[in-house]
């Protein structure tokens, strides 16, 4: 996704750097059309604005990297409004901007909260990526971005526990009848979750907690979330 809003900012005329060192060459591949900064330290010293899209449970840690940074900082990862206020607060001279992202990379949605969101909006006009500058409280992008996920994701993982569980009982196949008799489509749902699990499982395990997290600072269950986690940390190891 990271590289998919850089081919999106460089199609519309802005500079896209990247920091190459350390990175694999997957990571290299998909950024060849970048300039490359080597270092976090000279990304800084070039950039007057950073887009931090990478898994939930490294956004703090990348933040931390910038710590000196006094540009835009734009955090637009799946982390809960508690997260994304302690990534704020690891970049204390920048002018921080919470994001979420909807959609994949073909059809994005950008929501941002924070003062300085009105900054970065205009960066994405004209493209295919679609803003929308939600307030300027820090953490209303981040729980917009929770609750959607809340439902694609988490219905993904009721699926797999439900296939999961009858596989365990030797009624697999007399579910998928009686699903492919009266819900239409839930069967080709419940095998789509299943890829998509297997391939990014590994990520949207701590994307999972950070929704119950989000749910659990609202006073609600968090508990289905959790187990959504666990659901997906299995479906990797698999």
């Amino acid at each position: 996704m990271g590289a998919a809003l850089g081919a999106v900012l460089s199609d519309a005329g802005h500079e896209v750097v990247w920091a190459s060192e350390g990175r694999s060459d997957a990571t290299a591949l998909r950024a060849a059309s970048f300039a490359g900064a080597g270092t976090v330290a000279e990304l800084m010293r070039r950039c007057d604005t950073i887009l931090s899209v990478c898994p939930p449970h490294a956004a703090l840690d990348v933040a931390r990297t910038c710590a000196t940074f006094d540009g835009v900082y734009v955090d637009a990862n799946a982390i809960a409004p508690a997260t994304a206020r302690a990534v704020g607060d690891a970049v204390p001279r920048a002018a921080f901007v919470d994001g979420g992202i909807v959609g994949g990379p073909g059809d994005v949605r950008l929501y941002l909260s924070g003062d300085a969101a009105p900054r970065v909006a205009p960066l994405f006009e004209g493209t295919r990526v679609a803003t929308f500058v939600l307030s300027d409280r820090i953490g209303d992008a981040s729980t917009l971005k929770m609750l959607y996920a809340a439902w694609t994701k988490g219905s993904a993982a009721l699926l797999l526990a439900v296939r999961g569980v009858a596989r365990a009982s030797g009624l697999e196949d007399e579910l998928v009848s009686a699903w492919d008799d009266t819900i239409q489509g839930l069967t080709a749902q419940s095998e789509h979750a299943a890829r998509s699990a297997a391939a990014k499982g590994w990520r949207w395990e701590f994307e999972m907690e950070e929704i119950a997290a989000t749910f659990a600072d609202a006073g609600l269950p968090d508990g289905f979330h959790r187990a959504a986690a666990e659901m997906f940390r299995r479906a990797a190891e698999d």
